[in-house]
C-alpha cells in the first residue's frame, strides 16, 4: 500500500492542508499502541516496539523486540489504523480551517440560510460550511426569521466550545456599518467615510458620513439613485428607519444635522462637559425630541455631546420664573437659563461655586441665589405635599358618601 499511502498524504495536503509529516508521525503512534497490544495478546508481556515510516516510498516496518513482523494480519490491522488515523486528522484539520476561516470573519459581515429555529436562537447554516448561531437577545424586534430565508447577520465572536461555535449578531451596529460597504462603492473604496453610528434597534438608525473628495457627495452616494441603495440596507433591516447625517468639523453643525429633521434657531456650547443647548420653535419641539425622545437621544449618541433641546416658549417662560426672586433681574435671569440653571431644582441642587463662574455673578450672589432657590423648591414641595393630603381626603369623603348612599339603598329596601 505504500504508492497509495503516499499519494493519499500528498493529496490531503494540498486539499486539506494537512502536513504530510504531521500525518507520517499520526500513523506511526497508532501503528505503535496496536502493535503492543498485539505484542501483549501473544506473550502477556509488555514488548519493546520499534514502527519505522519510509517518507519518500511510504514503506512500514514493524519490530517487535527487534523481530521484524510480516504477516497478513498484521498488514490490514496497519492499513485500518491508518485509515483511522488519516480520518480524524481530516476531521479535525476542518474543523481546524473552519475555526480560523471565522476567526477572520469577526467584525465582519456573513450570509447564511436559516436551517433550524430553536426556542432560544436561530440557526443558519453559512454555505454548508458551518453553523452560525444567532441567541434571540440578538436578533432585532422587527426579525420574523422563516426556515430557508436568507439573511445577513454581524460575525460577533467566534470560539472553540465543542467544535467552532459562531456568535452572530442582527442587533449590533457593525451590522449597519458592514451593509453600507456592500450596497455604497464609495464607502468600500475610502472616498466615503462613516464616521459614528447611533442605533436603536428595530426602530431607528443615524449614520454620520464625510465625503474625502469634495467632488463626491457622501449623503447622495449612501442614498443611491432614487434611494436605492439605502432601500436594501432598509429591507435588510426589516423596516428599520435610517437618518443619513453629513459630518461637519463645526459642532454646531454637527448637531443641526443629527438633529434633523427638525430645523435649529440657536445652539449654545458648553465645551468643557460637552453640553448644548438646543433652542427650536414651538411647533419643531416634538419633531427636534422625537417620539419618546428618540431623535434627541440618538443625535446625543451620535454627536458624542448631551444635547437639552428647548423651545423659545420654555425659554421664556423660564427667564419669567426667575425674575421672581429678589436676588434675580431679567439679564441675570437670561444668563442663569442659557447657562442651564432654567429648572428651579437644578438650581437648587446647583454649587454656587459653579454658579459664580457664570458672567456677572460673584460668589456672595450665587450663594444667594442657590439659598432662595432651595427657600423656593422647599415651599413647592410643601404646597404639593399639602395638595396631595387634600386629595386624599377629597377621595376618602368621596368613599365614605359613597357607602352611605349604598346603606340608605339597602334600608329603603
Amino acid at each position: 500500500m505504500n504508492k497509495e499511502f503516499l499519494s493519499i498524504l500528498e493529496q490531503l495536503e494540498r486539499e486539506k492542508g494537512i502536513d504530510k509529516n504531521l500525518l507520517l508521525e499520526a500513523v506511526k503512534h497508532a501503528l505503535t499502541v496496536a502493535a503492543k497490544k498485539i505484542a501483549k495478546l501473544k506473550t502477556d508481556e509488555e514488548q519493546e516496539v520499534e514502527v519505522k515510516i519510509d517518507p519518500a516510498k511510504g514503506d512500514i516496518r514493524v519490530y517487535i523486540a527487534g523481530k521484524e513482523i510480516v504477516s497478513k494480519e498484521f498488514g490490514r490491522i496497519a492499513a485500518q489504523t491508518a485509515r483511522q488515523v488519516i480520518i480524524q486528522k481530516i476531521r479535525e484539520a476542518e474543523k481546524e480551517n473552519v475555526y480560523n476561516e471565522f476567526k477572520g470573519k469577526e467584525g465582519d459581515i456573513v450570509g447564511g440560510v436559516v436551517y433550524r429555529l430553536e426556542k432560544k436562537a436561530v440557526i443558519l447554516d453559512l454555505m454548508g460550511k458551518a453553523e452560525g448561531i444567532i441567541p434571540h437577545s440578538f436578533l432585532s424586534p422587527l426579525d420574523r426569521l422563516r426556515l430557508g430565508e436568507r439573511v445577513k447577520a454581524y460575525v460577533f465572536e467566534v470560539k472553540k466550545e465543542q467544535g467552532t461555535q459562531i456568535i452572530l449578531s442582527r442587533r449590533h451596529e457593525g451590522l449597519v456599518k458592514k451593509l453600507f460597504e456592500l450596497e455604497v462603492p464609495e464607502i468600500y473604496e475610502g472616498i466615503v467615510e462613516i464616521k459614528n453610528i447611533a442605533r436603536e434597534v428595530g426602530e431607528r438608525t443615524k449614520i454620520a458620513v464625510y465625503s474625502k473628495d469634495d467632488k463626491v457627495d457622501c449623503v447622495g452616494a449612501c442614498v443611491g439613485i432614487r434611494g436605492s441603495r439605502v432601500k436594501n440596507i432598509i429591507e435588510e433591516l426589516r423596516g428599520e428607519r435610517i437618518d443619513i447625517i453629513r459630518w461637519h468639523e463645526d459642532i454646531k453643525e454637527f448637531i443641526k444635522a443629527a438633529l434633523s429633521p427638525a430645523t435649529v434657531s440657536l445652539i449654545e456650547l458648553d465645551r468643557e462637559h460637552k453640553r448644548a443647548r438646543v433652542l427650536v420653535a414651538g411647533d419643531q419641539l416634538s419633531l427636534a425630541i422625537g417620539k419618546r425622545g428618540q431623535n434627541v437621544r440618538l443625535a446625543s449618541k451620535l454627536v458624542g455631546w448631551e444635547i437639552d433641546v428647548r423651545s423659545h416658549e420654555i425659554r421664556e417662560e423660564e427667564i419669567k420664573n426667575l425674575q421672581h426672586f429678589h436676588s434675580v433681574g431679567k439679564k441675570l435671569a437670561v444668563t442663569l437659563v442659557d447657562s442651564g440653571y432654567g429648572k428651579l431644582k437644578d438650581l437648587a441642587q446647583a454649587d454656587p461655586k459653579e454658579i459664580a463662574k457664570l458672567k456677572g455673578i460673584g460668589k456672595k450672589k450665587a450663594e444667594q441665589i442657590v439659598e432662595e432657590a432651595k427657600k423656593e423648591l422647599k415651599a413647592k414641595e410643601k404646597e404639593a405635599k399639602a395638595e396631595e393630603k387634600k386629595g386624599e381626603k377629597e377621595k376618602e369623603k368621596e368613599v365614605e358618601k359613597k357607602e352611605e348612599e349604598k346603606k340608605e339603598e339597602s334600608s329603603a329596601e
